[in-house]
């Protein structure tokens, strides 16, 4: 440990307190002598090491998890509410299509509204992904914080993804069945689709406002 690394407090502690203090450092059994160290001398000791276990503890090894955590959470439950709404959309205009074949495109609006939800998680997704910063020379720049930012990213659009998909495909399934048979209903479907869809939005919306909350790791 070098002298002209640590802070200016170091150099009022004298070598007999160092060789009390160093077992404690570094792990291993503390020494008789650190009992009869005055306190003032204690004081100063951690409080010049406080900011080296502060910085360690703000930037652990495995804060990169939480940030890829949060890239695929937002990707894999944004797409399972698009596939679900997709799916159940799709079985609604499967089965009106064989009465009345002609309102098929016009009908195929869910479908499209469940497929966007999809292109929410992946631009979550890719932001994440992006900003996750690889360790240089074995010390560690991508912080905790940043990490449990993307990961309530991921989450806040992941899962705003999929309480959108369930509701606009089990919207359009009773929606395209509903308006072929009253094409009156056809507006109404559309306004409900629209403000399923918003709540896939909004996840978007948050899920961008925290990937934009980031803290570096300091040299």
């Amino acid at each position: 440990m070098q002298m002209h690394q640590l802070s200016p407090s170091f150099a009022r502690i004298s070598a007999s307190h160092w060789k009390a203090f160093w077992p404690v450092i570094s792990q291993k059994s503390p020494s008789p002598q650190l009992k009869t160290i005055p306190s003032s001398v204690r004081a100063r000791v951690w409080a010049s090491l406080l900011p080296q276990a502060t910085c360690t503890t703000l930037c652990p090894a495995s804060a990169p998890f939480f940030g890829f955590m949060g890239a695929a959470v937002a990707l894999i439950f944004a797409n399972l509410g698009a596939a679900y709404g997709t799916a159940k959309s799709g079985v609604g205009v499967c089965s009106m299509g064989v009465m009345k074949p002609d309102l098929v495109m016009k009908s195929i609006i869910p479908v499209v509204m469940a497929g966007v939800l999809g292109i929410y998680g992946l631009i979550i997704a890719v932001i994440i992904a992006n900003q996750v910063a690889l360790p240089v020379g074995n010390t560690p720049k991508y912080s905790a914080f940043t990490g449990f930012a993307h990961l309530a990213a991921g989450l806040a659009c992941g899962l705003s993804g999929m309480a959108a998909g369930i509701a606009i495909g089990i919207v359009g399934d009773a929606g395209v069945r509903a308006s072929a048979q009253q094409s009156k209903l056809y507006v109404g479907m559309v306004l409900i689709l629209i403000f399923a869809e918003a709540l896939g939005l909004y996840g978007l919306i948050v899920g961008l406002i925290l990937t934009a909350k980031t803290s570096e790791c300091s040299a």
